[in-house]
């Protein structure tokens, strides 16, 4: 069979930033053909973004720094090419969307690349309507970009990127679609939406896709390929099968949460999704849910309730952290973003502020902070507001890592050894675990700390540093208040599951009744296993290790390969197989 050339190809690239000692990229080779769904995976500071800067020119035209070895995309090397002229083939959306965002209103802002290629008033006008269709976004086309929510913000990016390469119908005339962390300010609706909509554009227009993601249950099992990044060298590429067995032994903490349930639990095959992971676990004389999953929900421990609390969990103390009462806020000339919300906060308490892009999260926080004041309405707080925002390059002033925070807080974050680098140089995750030490930094613990998508670019490993220190500062009384689309996140960390919806507050509980039920908002554990109180891996490893507690110890677990698995050099695959496209 003869394969198709490389739509993109990286030939022995080694990459440098500007005024770095060490290379971002060493020695990195791999190429993705016509119609392939390729995943970057890898920690924060990887590399991943590095790669899809050199995918679409930016790197070496515009981002600082050497740039050896050779990029090509359809055949053309980017050294040659520029991004203005690989952008007839190439739509790339960066890590941060409102870097990209430059006109004023959403329908202005699709129509521009169509515009600037001089294409006709009814071209533009169908190519705008069909993206704004597929991303959900037509309500928002008449919207001014500064009063959009991140998550709203990181839609329009991605439309214009669409819109860009519309020729004979949206994203008809792209070849290479990149993505730099496109879910991370998505909620989990939105993000399924958007995965569903690349795998559209891979099948039916064979468009080749790369998306860098931290996030995999989202994206692998529609994946063709997983290419790992360590240290700015491919550490393994393989079908997502393969890379899930390497990373069982090599990298556990890149594993999504289904691969991490059964490895957990001592089960092989890894499963890819829910799917997988539900078909392992049925199956004739094996119950609805295996023999592992022994306890029913009726005999769950917790009472009567089938609940349980997991280690770390207690009841927050009595008192009050703040008080809202009747809070509307309204924009002059835009939407109302909080409609009489009512929320008591006590001190301790660990709150996630959930909801779709633009249901009234950061708005919400914003209250709390008093960095906006509410229409109507009125807010009471028992001590101090921090805030870490949305976008981590509000707080961050400053032309050096080491001059933005002290010591101690950048040690706190895992950042110390980067005390001499631009912050602009950092990875998304970075930026954001230095922001985050830029809030706590210096005085008293706050009576409240917002967080607004904490998680956002953060790495397994950073998540699991910056629980840590969420649960030490709850421990100290200081009330907690993240608004995220981070599912997994806010299992782990959250007493209270706050929804929003439409800037009003439409369910308001425990975890395990927001968190563990539903199509979008459960975890990937609890859908697996439908256990309400079954929210995270290890939860329900107990639970499949013959019914243990859900609070309980885990067992020892299977932590090696199975037999013929262990790859003591990285797994390849330059032909991969055909990828099952059913629904997971």
């Amino acid at each position: 069979m003869t394969l198709e050339a490389p739509v993109l190809e990286f030939e022995h690239v080694t990459a440098t930033h500007a005024g770095a000692t060490a290379a971002a990229l060493r020695d990195v080779s791999f190429v993705v053909r016509p119609g392939e769904f390729v995943v970057l995976a890898g920690a924060s500071g990887s590399g991943k973004s590095t790669v899809l800067h050199a995918a679409c020119g930016l790197l070496p035209h515009h981002v600082g720094g050497v740039l050896q070895g050779h990029v090509r995309v359809t055949g053309r090397d980017t050294r040659e090419a520029t991004p203005s002229t690989l952008a007839a083939v190439v739509g790339t959306v960066l890590q941060d969307p409102e870097t990209q965002v430059v006109m004023n209103v959403v329908r202005a802002e699709l129509s521009l690349p169509l515009q600037l290629r001089g294409e006709d008033e009814s071209t533009v006008a169908l190519a705008v309507e069909e993206v704004a269709l597929a991303l959900g976004i037509e309500g928002l086309l008449d919207r001014r970009t500064s009063a959009l929510s991140g998550g709203e913000l990181q839609r329009v990016a991605l439309g214009a990127a669409l819109v860009a390469g519309a020729r004979g119908g949206p994203s008809g005339g792209l070849r290479l679609f990149l993505l730099d962390e496109p879910t991370a300010q998505l909620d989990p609706v939105a993000g399924d939406e958007l995965v569903w909509l690349l795998r559209r554009l891979n099948e039916e227009h064979g468009t080749a896709v790369v998306l860098a993601e931290h996030r995999l249950d989202r994206c692998l099992h529609h994946a063709d390929r997983v290419v790992v990044l360590q240290d700015g060298r491919v550490a393994c590429d393989a079908v997502p099968a393969a890379f899930l067995d390497w990373a069982a032994d090599a990298d556990p903490a890149l594993l999504p949460p289904a691969a991490r349930l059964f490895r957990a639990a001592g089960r092989r095959p890894l499963p890819v999704g829910v799917r997988d992971a539900r078909q392992a676990l049925t199956g004739p004389g094996r119950g609805r849910h295996g023999p592992d999953a022994a306890t029913p929900p009726d005999r769950a421990v917790g009472g009567g309730t089938g609940l349980s609390r997991r280690p770390g969990r207690r009841t927050p103390p009595t008192g009050s952290a703040a008080r809202v009462r009747g809070v509307w806020r309204e924009i002059a000339d835009g939407p109302v973003v909080l409609r009489g919300v009512d929320l008591d906060l006590r001190p301790g308490e660990r709150v996630a502020l959930m909801g779709r892009n633009g249901a009234g999260k950061s708005s919400l926080l914003r209250v709390l902070a008093d960095l906006d004041r509410p229409t109507r309405g009125r807010v009471e707080r028992a001590g101090p507001v921090r805030l870490l925002p949305q976008h981590p390059g509000d707080v961050l002033l400053h032309d050096r890592v080491g001059d933005e925070t002290t010591p101690a807080a950048l040690e706190l974050v895992g950042l110390d050894h980067l005390a001499d680098r631009h912050p602009r140089d950092l990875s998304g995750g970075q930026r954001q675990r230095l922001a985050l030490a830029v809030v706590l930094a210096g005085g008293a613990p706050p009576a409240i700390l917002g967080l607004d998508e904490p998680t956002r670019g953060m790495d397994a490993r950073a998540r699991a540093a910056l629980l840590r220190e969420l649960q030490r500062l709850s421990a100290t009384g200081t009330t907690l208040v993240v608004a995220t689309h981070d599912v997994e996140f806010a299992a782990e960390l959250a007493d209270r599951v706050v929804l929003l919806g439409g800037g009003r507050v439409i369910a308001d509980g425990p975890p395990a009744a927001l968190l563990g039920q539903g199509w979008y908002f459960a975890t990937q554990t609890a859908r697996i296993l439908e256990r309400p109180d079954l929210l995270t891996p290890e939860a329900g490893a107990r639970a499949m290790l013959g019914g243990a507690r859900a609070d309980g110890p885990l067992p020892a677990a299977d932590t090696g390969a199975r037999a013929g698995s262990a790859h003591p050099d990285p797994p390849r695959s330059p032909e991969p197989a055909a990828p099952d496209r059913t629904p997971r």
